[in-house]
């Protein structure tokens, strides 16, 4: 009998003290909106959905309300989400969208390809997704850190991608990000989160896995099949984890972290950054929240 089991993450980042009992409670609410789903018979990929639409929802994190701000003073996200069978589905550099990874599932449910800009604009809303004017999502504290920045050429905070990874009953797998990537980043860029193999990836056979840190450093080590890789072997997700973050870090400069399942259920993490807000429910409804400073 295969048990769900279900992982997120509120980002490889500096956690301040003033700041731990929100990402705590933020990523608990979001463990537990994937693992009603998980309980009630729903899928991975809508249990993931579930978990990183309370992340996006929460000001504590980077992704939609709460994201960081461009060059621009202006929120642009993305996102993406992987199923086990390898089916996919990713937007970037969206504005106005208050669910990009409702639009990433959208995506891949209809057909594997990645909508940027305008045309992913145009399919969500078509989809009916769930709009607002572009500045509906700048968060006041976001922008008080950007005008700090244009004032003092200093980035203040450079919090990061938000993730989940999720198994159901059936032994589907799903992984899943979301991020309004780094402050003052020129308009357009895209980074790791929408990318698979870098920002997630997912495979029935091995497991799956969401990333979260700096995207120019995620994205030449392809960091999250990097992950799945090491999980050969029936090698612990604790394990594999640990080596995809040594193998960042002998390779480029930056900061990274991953979260891991197996098709086992077994949950797993590493960071290289000061802390990284993980939680987690099983089998036996742990839940747990992580911020070891490094």
């Amino acid at each position: 009998m295969i048990i769900p089991s279900i992982i997120v993450h509120g980002g490889a980042k500096t956690i301040s003290e003033d700041k731990v009992a929100a990402n705590h409670a933020g990523c608990t609410a979001a463990a537990e909106a994937g693992w009603t789903v998980l309980l009630s018979g729903g899928t991975a990929s809508e249990a993931v959905e579930a978990a990183i639409r309370v992340l996006e929802a929460d000001q504590t994190f980077n992704a939609s309300l709460g994201a960081t701000l461009n060059g621009d003073g202006e929120v642009e996200l993305d996102a993406a989400m992987m199923e086990g069978s390898l089916s996919w589905g990713a937007v970037a550099a969206v504005q106005g969208i208050r669910h990009p990874i409702s639009i990433a599932r959208k995506i891949m449910d209809e057909k594997p390809r990645l909508l940027v800009a305008r045309g992913a604009e145009r399919f969500a809303a078509d989809c009916k997704a769930e709009m607002c004017r572009k500045e509906d999502l700048i968060a006041d504290e976001q922008w008080q850190q950007w005008k700090q920045w244009k004032q003092d050429q200093e980035v203040v905070d450079r919090p990061n991608t938000v993730g989940c990874v999720a198994l159901d009953s059936s032994g589907i797998l799903a992984a899943g990000t979301s991020t309004g990537g780094t402050t003052n980043q020129q308009s357009g860029r895209v980074g790791d989160t929408a990318l698979i193999g870098c920002g997630l990836y997912a495979d029935n056979k091995f497991g799956a896995c969401s990333t979260t840190g700096d995207g120019e450093s995620i994205i030449p080590v392809v960091l999250a099949k990097t992950a799945i890789d090491f999980l050969v072997g029936d090698r612990h997700p604790d394990e594999a984890a640990q080596m995809a973050i040594d193998t960042l870090k002998s390779k480029v400069k930056g900061e990274a972290g991953c979260i891991l399942l197996d098709p086992q259920g077994r949950v797993g993490w590493a960071y290289n950054s000061q802390d990284m807000a993980i939680a987690y429910m099983t089998e036996k409804m742990d839940r747990t929240a992580v911020f070891t400073k490094k």
